[in-house]
């Protein structure tokens, strides 16, 4: 039977347009507090961490001046209940994360640290005195921490420490070296993690203790606009109120709170990822070759349909990740292959979205280069791709391969 004319019209679409940055609406999935959230963080990134993020990273400096905005959003331990911290939910977390690092990865990575290293462990392996002594002041910027587990030796087998503690009458005296970590040449607190007679336990030293060195890293080429120093350890002495008295005598504590950097992180390199394709994206309509705009191209458009696939994937993970973790049923597998899939497409977009800017893609006026040199580290720490690829292996064969 012969088909009407009217019938092969097409259909108007009722649906809104689509945000390139978000093709599926995972905003619309968000709870009205969550996306308030996020416009909040959102505008202080464009208003004050875009217009100088560039000219810290070229100079390698920390914006140190950004701390105050951070905590006067609640952004410092903002997953916390009382002391001081906001207490939002996990998915609200993420998004901080991610509109953090839409600005710049050393600028979530500070948050990160604070938070999820240093405000995370005195919150659940404290004291009650600890707790009120620091994390009031943590969540006003007005203490900043580090957290001392990485050392130079190598960073993924953390249960192979040489750093220790060993007592002498009622206090600890700590020995080793921490490598890579982040804040600590301006940190007031250090949150270490050595060996004793008893097996790993977290410490709470304070900057000016006698013996303690925290020298800076220079010279880097990534996460320039973020503090990275190692830790120098020679007889510290820590009184015996200082140690985490919550810790077990295992790794399972400072995994622990690997596991919440981890998250924020699943979420943050989203927001490099659509800063690197929202500029390809933009290059892309204005730069004319052979008569037409770059973005008329088959080859450009499947590069950036693949970046818009790859972020609405990572996008709709951490997503499911985050509603896991506040219901209290995420495991460190399911951050494990949320920070490999996502790491891994974040500095996949990056490079291709330097690549579509061409020669423009290795200036420090465009971000893709910025976000790609960090994201190196960020692919890095915290677990490398390769331990978190075994992890998963683990969790499907039920054999270790570490």
């Amino acid at each position: 039977m012969a088909t009407s004319p009217v019938e092969l019209q097409p259909r108007k679409s009722s649906a809104r347009p689509l945000d390139p940055l978000d093709l599926f609406d995972v905003r619309g999935l968000l709870s009205e507090e969550e996306r308030m959230v996020q416009d909040s963080v959102g505008r202080m990134v464009d208003e004050k961490v875009l217009p100088i993020i560039q000219h810290h990273f070229e100079d390698h400096t920390f914006p140190r001046e950004l701390v105050g905005e951070l905590a006067g959003l609640g952004l410092l331990g903002s997953s916390l209940d009382g002391y001081g911290c906001a207490g939002m939910n996990a998915v609200s977390y993420g998004l901080i994360c991610q509109e953090l690092e839409r600005g710049d990865s050393g600028l979530r990575s500070f948050v990160s640290v604070q938070s999820s290293l240093c405000m995370y462990p005195i919150y659940t392996y404290g004291s009650e005195a600890q707790k009120q002594k620091y994390l009031p002041r943590m969540a006003t910027g007005e203490v900043i921490g580090c957290f001392g587990l990485t050392e130079p030796h190598g960073g993924s087998d953390p249960a192979n420490m040489k750093t220790h503690a060993k007592r002498r009458g009622r206090d600890w005296v700590l020995n080793g070296a921490k490598m890579w970590i982040t804040n600590s040449p301006i940190a007031d607190l250090f949150v270490i993690w050595a060996k004793t007679e008893e097996g790993i336990r977290g410490f709470l030293v304070e900057k000016g203790t006698r013996g303690l060195a925290a020298p800076e890293i220079e010279k880097k080429f990534s996460l320039r606009a973020s503090v990275t120093g190692a830790i120098f350890l020679e007889d510290v002495v820590v009184p015996e109120d200082q140690m985490l008295p919550g810790t077990t005598v295992g790794i399972k504590a400072p995994l622990s709170c690997l596991t919440q950097a981890r998250y924020g992180i699943t979420w943050g390199v989203i927001g490099a990822a659509q800063a690197c394709l929202r500029q390809a994206l933009d290059y892309s309509q204005t730069r004319i070759l052979f008569g037409r705009p770059l973005a008329a191209t088959q080859t450009v458009q499947i590069r950036l349909a693949e970046m818009a696939r790859g972020i609405t994937t990572a996008q709709l993970l951490s997503l499911q990740l985050g509603r896991l973790k506040d219901a209290g049923s995420m495991s460190p597998s399911h951050v494990s292959l949320a920070k490999w899939n996502n790491c891994r497409m974040a500095l996949d977009v990056a490079r291709d979205a330097r690549d579509i800017l061409g020669g423009a893609g290795i200036s420090a006026e465009y971000v893709p280069i910025r976000h790609a040199l960090n994201l190196e580290s960020v692919i890095t720490y915290e677990g490398t791709e390769t331990i978190h690829q075994l992890t998963i292996g683990r969790e499907l064969t039920g054999h270790s391969a570490f």
